[in-house]
């Protein structure tokens, strides 16, 4: 059988590689980070201050507020007859779809390859102040001014190539079709051979330990409705109805569905995010849905094309039991009901449905949010997620939130201005020539 995994990018390079910069701090004495999120990025943000500057932790204080009971944020879990499974975004297995043959006919690797540039040095490495500037500066900014489409045709591939294979992979990775734009279209095909692998018992334990390690305050089922700047520092405000002091705020949540208040307002580009219904089902796959005479005969992955007519994304075999008895993965736009399973399944004795707001849609050309929310120590990780939203994404952009922390609040790295025009550089114009 199959074995589907979750797609995790090797985050783990992110902290093996990324080296220290420790140059002389006039910092404040005692100083307080808040953290609104404790998913991926707001666990990294914490973990980047803390490796970056081990000087300051005495003197720092870290707090992160989470609104739910455990961390990961849009990382999570499900447990089923006693077996635990990703709750999130799976990918294809390279034997599904021949998607290891066409990633390396359209060389979208080499696109994707362009964030190692984020893991250099930070010596050589500029500190970035917006989005458009980091995206320019490793050549992947004008992947985000295009459709995946634009950038397949472009390449020469057939519609029928287009419609029945792509569209198949960015309609599991991202819930979207080909009209999304080409960086997280390339990302998520790119994403689609081998090597995909998984933490054993919950990619969640990846943000839990960066925060257990990072010595930080952290404040589960504690959402936060207010944050106000008040000059010399932020007030927070929760549901519980606590008051928090802050001089660095760090937002590493979409805002895009939350209602906290800014005193004074923000702006943000507005912007809509996915939802995934992801609905987990321990029975067995009734065959004449399908058009077939036996359940053996249905393939461990069903995936579907982009036809509003079709009730769901795709159906995944999580693990099989026995014969009688498998666990399924659904992905879909829209809830499915107890009338469309009992159709689908013959057998289905558990149920479980997660509504996840997963990702942006994507539209191209992105425009993305700030960093820096108000021209001072107010901070927005999840801007970067108009270019692809994947944890290591969340981690190339946290990583550089704590630099831009570090620089602009501690003093302790000065920022390299990337200087860039609105130019399409050569690197960019190289990155389209790879796609």
């Amino acid at each position: 059988m199959t074995k589907m995994h979750t797609l995790l990018l090797p985050l783990f390079f992110t902290f093996l590689t990324l080296s220290q910069s420790q140059p002389h701090s006039d910092a404040p004495p005692s100083s307080t980070v808040c953290i609104i999120g404790a998913g991926i990025g707001g666990s990294s943000v914490a973990h980047f201050i803390r490796k970056y500057s081990p000087d300051l932790t005495p003197t720092t204080k870290i707090q992160v507020f989470e609104r739910n009971n455990i961390v990961g944020g849009r990382i999570a879990t499900v447990t089923i007859a006693g077996e635990t499974f990703e709750a999130g975004a799976s990918i294809l297995h390279p034997k599904n779809l021949h998607a290891v043959t066409y990633t390396k006919l359209l060389k979208l690797k080499d696109a994707v390859d362009r964030f190692s540039k984020y893991y250099e040095e930070t010596g050589s490495r500029p500190i970035f102040e917006t989005v458009d500037e980091m995206l320019k500066w490793s050549g992947l900014f004008n992947l985000t001014t295009r459709t995946l489409q634009d950038e397949l045709v472009d390449a020469g591939l057939s519609p029928l190539l287009i419609n029945e294979l792509v569209t198949v992979i960015t309609r599991i990775n991202y819930g979207q079709s080909v009209y999304m734009s080409g960086l997280g279209g390339a990302v998520s095909l790119a994403g689609s051979g081998g090597g995909l692998w998984s933490i054993e018992g919950g990619n969640f334990q990846m943000a839990a330990g960066l925060i257990n390690r990072s010595e930080v305050a952290l404040h589960l089922q504690e959402e936060i409705k207010s944050v106000a700047d008040l000059g010399d520092y932020y007030e927070l405000n929760s549901t519980k109805g606590n008051s928090y002091i802050c001089d660095v705020a760090v937002v590493a949540t979409p805002l895009d569905e939350l209602n906290i208040q800014f005193i004074p307002p923000i702006s943000i580009p507005e912007r809509k995010l996915q939802h995934t219904h992801a609905t987990f089902v321990r029975g067995l796959l009734n065959p004449v849905y399908f058009g077939l005479k036996a359940a053996a005969k249905i393939p461990d992955l069903v995936a579907t094309l982009e036809d509003p007519k079709l009730p769901f994304t795709s159906i995944s075999v999580l693990k099989e039991h026995n014969e009688e008895e498998s666990t399924y993965k659904i992905f879909s736009r829209q809830p499915m009901t107890d009338i469309l399973l009992d159709s689908i399944f013959s057998v289905r004795k558990e149920t479980i449905r997660i509504n996840w707001a997963a990702y942006p849609q994507y539209h191209a050309p992105e425009i993305f949010a700030p960093f820096i929310l108000d021209g001072r120590h107010l901070y927005y990780v999840n801007a970067f997620e108009n270019a692809a939203s994947t944890m290591e994404t969340s981690a190339v952009a946290a990583e550089n939130i704590a630099r831009l922390i570090l620089s602009r609040y501690f003093g302790k790295v000065s920022v390299h201005s990337s200087n860039l025009n609105l130019k399409a550089s050569s690197q960019e114009e190289d990155a389209h020539l790879d796609l």
